[in-house]
């Protein structure tokens, strides 16, 4: 089951926004737009440490859409945290 959990999540970055989708039953999908993303926040727990795994938390202004991608490995996490920091300067806004 928690495999099944952990591939109902996704995520792909646009030019303008990074869409997450997640579900099993009932899809959900978040578009963020770069320049609406006030901060991105990586965490990761003892047990998810001990795996070698990060949460990924987009956080806007608006409470509706903001976003989380959980199970990254610890460095692809901080890749995407980066890119998502450079993406959001980039747009002037948030960050």
């Amino acid at each position: 089951m928690a495999e099944l959990d952990r591939r109902a999540y996704g995520y792909a970055e646009r030019v303008d926004d990074l869409i997450v989708t997640h579900g099993v039953l009932v899809k959900r999908l978040v578009v963020v737009p770069y320049g609406r993303m006030q901060f991105v926040d990586v965490t990761a727990g003892l047990l998810e440490r001990w795996m070698g795994i990060a949460t990924v938390r987009m956080h806007t202004a608006a409470a509706a859409t903001d976003a989380t991608i959980p199970g990254l490995p610890s460095a692809e996490a901080a890749q995407l945290r980066d890119r998502l920091a450079r993406m959001g300067e980039a747009r002037g806004m948030g960050l």
